[in-house]
């Protein structure tokens, strides 16, 4: 058992979560306004009505404000393909999930692309993100249930890559490709991987 908090100490905590929800909100409003890529730590610690200085204290980097406005979406994402109903969560075949895995993601980037493509930009040549090991794995996963054993961890990453924000953002938007085409591309392009194991 810990000891109880310091009145001060609890009240510095309430005071921090209550600057991380102003700053969240702000930077949700700012996104709405201009996008992700106009959002700057400046622009918001001035919507928020804090000093720069606490932006960077909360949050790290823009990078890292970028991953936390993601976090829910993510983890909601992760929720639904890890114990949600079939198809896209356990009980149907590994095909079935890969094909609901590919149309899921899709849908996630046009719903939260620009904010995907920034915290992916920001963090450009660290360590792979968590949620992209699990993506990864998860494919992997899939794709062994299905008997697909010609390395089976290089493909799934090379399937992932075909759902990359930067990919997926640029056909929607550049060249007006629609979600459902794009839905039917990764169904038949996972449909052949596995038929072809």
């Amino acid at each position: 058992m810990r000891p109880p908090l310091p009145l001060r100490d609890a009240a510095e905590r309430s005071d921090a979560a209550r600057n991380r929800e102003r700053l969240l909100s702000a930077a949700r409003e700012l996104i709405g306004e201009c996008g992700a890529a106009g959002l700057t730590m400046d622009r918001l610690a001035e919507q928020a009505g804090v000093g720069k200085g606490t932006v960077f204290r909360r949050f790290g980097s823009r990078a890292g404000l970028m991953l936390t406005l993601l976090s829910d979406s993510e983890a909601a994402f992760q929720e639904r393909f890890m114990f949600g109903p079939p198809p896209l969560g356990p009980g149907a075949p590994g095909l079935e999930r890969l094909i609901a895995f590919g149309e899921e993601r899709i849908a996630y980037i046009i719903e939260f692309g620009e904010l995907a493509l920034a915290a992916e930009d920001a963090t450009h040549g660290r360590s792979q993100p968590p949620a992209a090991a699990l993506w990864h794995r998860h494919i992997e996963v899939l794709l062994r249930e299905e008997g697909f054993d010609a390395d089976p961890w290089l493909m799934a990453r090379s399937l992932a890559a075909t759902l990359a924000p930067d990919r997926l953002l640029n056909l929607l938007q550049v060249h007006g490709v629609s979600a459902g085409r794009l839905g039917a591309t990764w169904r038949d392009l996972v449909t052949r991987v596995v038929s072809g194991a």
